[in-house]
């Protein structure tokens, strides 16, 4: 086999950036397949070179050196940036491939700027197409493994990948682990809702974590399982066998279903230090919140009370909800979500827009079998600056108006202060200052304030959210430029418009 030149390019964001919450975490949101990709490439005999871009580097210098082979993975929030960069290996010769979320859930339109799109990867697809990477134009190729792989390179095989990644965060460094794929739960909206469980290798993690004590002084490791400890006894008997008391710290998301207090008695024991679970909403998904048939007030009360127990284990505690649901209406779900905020001031509240992200769950069919998805462009679909589906019980400034007056009382100065005291430990205390400040107040509220504005002020923004027109109105057209700055002249013609309803004409039954 020739040996070829591979570029392997994790985009953690979709753009540069200088704010200060992103430079303390971008490095840690890199994920492993880009890690796992570049180890099966370097196995198979080539030169490799791995870019995680964290919206502070020099693009010209770090991600368009030539190449021969070019894999990019990204969320679909940065599918144009990824598209642009395509777009230049591209015109210098090169074969590119996508993978990763947005290959998964928008793979129609992504073929169109890539020779190759993945889904499901396994070794095998990589090696066959580094044999013979043959460009695939004008339309490319979609692939895709029959399952997800069994298993996959650890830490010890990606370390100078995880190293070269974990430089680039000035304090807190975070090692990506992953001790299973898939989910155990069916959440209608969310990607692993139809990917089946399945645990990966426990001797593999007690190796990989007696490695990482070989290497770091005193190493953080965060779980990208989405729902840790499914196979509590399993993970945690792995953990205790490798890792002697307070030699790391672990970070992980987590379901309220798998935290009951001997369970958290025995995470704080062995060192987790950050827990994310998953709340969603105050009138459904009770499976998840261990809360059975109990909806509004009496939910919030019940989940506000493990999660205050929750924290006199775990020193940082991230809530998350999913807003638009169409189990919400009125007033309610907003006003409940305050008084859990005030019942559990220690939590850190982080609020989804639902969205439907083409493929990636079978309520998206139906949301577009009844026109209620919106042509957003990717650069928005993060789940947070726009929400690309009309909601079922409410009008749009209606909407808007609860949303960002629950995010102002949420990331208010009192509520960032009853938060600061509530925290038992010092960077807990001050991520949330950092955080609550940064990325919400000066971000995320000041964003969605503007979008009301403009609901109100600008008809083509009241035209498109209605549905009146598609032409993407002013505003976002122009943010889009101007985050990709220099990538805006290279990102392809057509790049900017996808096809929303694609996953819906896709399953259409051909005409007899």
């Amino acid at each position: 086999m020739r040996r070829r030149r591979v570029m392997v390019v994790d985009l953690t964001t979709e753009r540069p950036t200088r704010a200060l919450y992103a430079r303390l975490m971008n490095a840690n949101l890199a994920s492993i397949m880009p890690q796992v990709i570049a180890v099966w490439c370097e196995q198979a005999g080539h030169d490799v070179r791995y870019v995680c871009y964290t919206g502070f580097e020099d693009l010209a210098n770090e991600v368009l050196e030539p190449a021969d082979v070019v894999f990019i993975g990204a969320f679909t929030q940065a599918a144009h940036t990824a598209y642009a960069i395509s777009s230049l290996h591209r015109q210098r010769g090169a074969i590119t491939v996508l993978g990763g979320p947005h290959a998964r859930c928008y793979p129609q339109d992504a073929t169109r700027y890539f020779d190759y799109v993945f889904g499901f990867t396994d070794r095998t697809m990589v090696e066959d197409l580094l044999r013979d990477p043959a460009p695939q134009r004008p339309v490319g190729l979609r692939l895709t493994a029959p399952r997800q792989p069994e298993s996959l390179p650890g830490v010890q095989e990606r370390w100078k990948f995880v190293e070269a990644t974990i430089a680039k965060a000035p304090v807190l460094k975070l090692v990506p682990m992953l001790g299973s794929m898939g989910c155990p739960y069916t959440c209608s909206f969310c990607i692993d809702s139809t990917v089946p469980y399945q645990p990966l290798g426990f001797d593999q993690i007690r190796s990989d974590l007696r490695f990482l004590l070989s290497k770091m002084r005193h190493p953080r490791v965060g779980w990208h399982d989405p729902n840790f400890g499914v196979r509590f006894d399993d993970y945690l008997g792995a953990i205790e066998d490798a890792v002697p008391p307070g030699r790391i710290d672990f970070f992980a998301e987590s379901s309220l279903s798998l935290l009951s207090e001997p369970h958290l008695q025995r995470l704080a024991k062995n060192g987790f230090k950050v827990i994310l679970p998953g709340i969603e909403s105050w009138f459904a998904l009770g499976n998840k919140a261990k809360t059975g048939r109990d909806v509004g007030a009496e939910k919030v009360r019940r989940v506000a009370d493990h999660i205050n127990m929750i924290l006199r284990y775990i020193p940082y505690v991230q809530t998350n909800f999913v807003l638009g649901l169409d189990t919400d209406e009125g007033a309610e779900p907003f006003e409940l979500t305050k008084r859990f905020v005030d019942m559990a001031p220690g939590a850190f509240p982080v609020f989804s827009l639902l969205s439907a992200f083409g493929r990636a769950a079978p309520l998206n069919l139906d949301l577009q079998r009844d026109g209620r998805v919106l042509p957003f462009p990717f650069h928005f679909l993060d789940a947070s600056q726009a929400m690309n589906v009309v909601p079922k019980n409410y009008a749009w400034r209606g909407f808007y108006d609860k949303l960002v007056d629950l995010e102002r009382y949420v990331y208010s100065v009192p509520r960032i202060a009853r938060r600061f005291i509530a925290n038992r430990t010092t960077i807990p205390k001050w991520m949330n200052v950092v955080r609550g400040i940064s990325s919400e107040r000066l971000g995320r509220v000041s964003h969605h304030a503007r979008v009301r504005r403009l609901l109100e002020s600008d008809r083509s923004v009241h035209r498109f959210f209605h549905r009146e027109s598609s032409v993407l109105p002013g505003f976002y057209a122009n943010r889009v430029k101007r985050d990709l700055g220099t990538l805006w002249d290279a990102l392809p013609v057509g790049g900017m418009v996808h096809d929303h309803n694609a996953y819906l004409r896709s399953e259409a039954s051909p005409v007899a």
